[in-house]
């Protein structure tokens, strides 16, 4: 009976140190890689509780599958490869003169320029992991995850900070309900960030709509409170965190200033304007700092721009791979919808476009669902009108030829462009935000 017993407490001790083991070695293996537990599940291909089950890896909760395991230990590989094939890895700068992080970065818009200019990006934040999968394919490092779960003190030190925040609680086509909305918060995450890294520079991004939003106020209260003039009165029911709450009671001391700027005036073919804010410390820059005296606007430069510059000839495409031109049935639906608006004054239906055209409206997020708001005309080859393709896309916004666009599907990339910034925009910004910063 006694050598069952020791062969039992044996086998449990044997069984303990291999998960022990384990656990140790999927913690070295991830933190050598640098990742967090949210982008290491994502490399797995875990779902979305994937972050939850590395951590009860980690801490010999239960052991992965013999598959789970034999991918952890090709992980590093894999990583190594999409690093030497992503385009634009910090790993191919040549050096760099000053440090950023890409907040709400989406598909790495904001990036792009400043990253161009030898800045360099220490921290990204993403949480839909569409766009996550799209940033990795781009710049080799997979985006933490979800800001709101991440403490300040844990962000790394640096000298910019670019937030394109959540526009929906503020523009057009949302319901305007501005910090009441969930989303109208994160630029209270924003804030505390702020308070706790102080970077030299800010720049934010958001829709126009939100200089107008309740009668100006919002934007005076984002102002207010990067400037340090704010009384922290925030209303108890906006919901953030107990950080962000504890974050008000420090003061800023920004010098800001606010402009809204359409891309076709600086040679995008498309109308699209979006709000911007940029904020110099006063601490840093000195406490007498002229917004003026340091920072110039761009001046657009109004080249004329044409969307024949950014279109594919799609005439040769056979009509099995045309997945562009759209249905009889949606185009029918297009054309009654927009004579039933005109007739009762709304405006809204479809937009037409050909190569001639200067300039398209606003691409946006809901492209995916219908295109109804940017259709390239083919009535001269006798089709359809379609929708632009997912280069067509990159190219409105700026983006490189070498972008990449087929990570994901085409729903998701429309998305993902519908969402961004106009890189036309941001490189004319960059350029002055640039010497601000080297100057000093």
């Amino acid at each position: 009976m006694n050598d069952n017993f020791n062969q039992d407490k044996n086998r449990i001790n044997l069984e303990v140190r291999i998960i022990k083991n384990i656990a140790k070695y999927i913690k070295e293996t991830r933190q050598k890689l640098g990742l967090g537990r949210t982008e290491f599940a994502f490399f797995l291909g875990l779902n979305s509780t994937g972050e939850r089950t590395i951590r009860g890896w980690e801490q010999g909760e239960h052991i992965p599958t013999k598959k789970k395991l034999e991918l952890i230990q090709s992980l590093e590989k894999k990583i190594e490869i999409q690093r030497e094939n992503a385009p634009f890895s910090h790993a191919k700068q040549k050096k760099t003169q000053f440090t950023f992080i890409d907040l709400f970065a989406g598909i790495g818009g904001m990036r792009l320029p400043f990253q161009k200019l030898n800045g360099k990006c220490v921290f990204t934040s993403e949480w839909d992991k569409f766009a996550q999968k799209t940033y990795a394919a781009n710049f080799g490092e997979i985006p933490n995850g979800d800001i709101t779960k991440i403490h300040a003190k844990d962000i790394p030190d640096h000298d910019l900070l670019l937030a394109g925040f959540p526009c929906q609680a503020f523009s057009q086509a949302g319901l305007k309900k501005g910090f009441e909305d969930t989303r109208g918060t994160m630029f209270f995450e924003i804030q505390r960030i702020i308070a706790e890294k102080k970077p030299k520079v800010l720049l934010l991004e958001n829709v126009k709509q939100l200089k107008g939003h309740d009668g100006g106020r919002t934007l005076e209260t984002i102002l207010s409170i990067l400037n340090g003039s704010h009384k922290q009165n925030i209303p108890k029911d906006v919901p953030m965190s107990m950080e962000s709450r504890q974050a008000l009671t420090k003061k800023l001391n920004y010098c800001v200033d606010f402009k809204v700027l359409r891309a076709r005036d600086f040679g995008a073919p498309q109308n699209r304007e979006r709000i911007f804010i940029i904020g110099f410390d006063r601490n840093f820059f000195g406490k007498n700092t002229d917004f003026k005296e340091i920072f110039e606007w761009p001046t657009p430069s109004m080249v004329d721009t044409s969307l024949g510059n950014i279109l594919e000839d799609l005439s040769g495409l056979p009509e099995d791979d045309d997945k562009f031109t759209i249905s009889d049935k949606l185009w029918a639906g297009h054309q009654k919808r927009k004579i039933d608006n005109k007739k009762k004054g709304h405006g809204f239906g479809y937009s037409l476009f050909d190569n001639k055209s200067p300039y398209t409206s606003t691409l946006s997020a809901r492209y995916y669902k219908d295109g109804s708001e940017i259709l390239i005309d083919q009535s001269n080859i006798k089709k359809n009108p379609r929708k632009l393709t997912p280069r067509e896309c990159a190219r409105l916004q700026g983006f490189p030829e070498e972008f990449i666009v087929d990570e994901v599907s085409k729903g998701q990339i429309y998305k993902q462009f519908g969402n961004s910034v106009c890189i036309n925009v941001i490189s004319a910004i960059s350029n002055q935000l640039r010497n601000s910063l080297v100057k000093k």
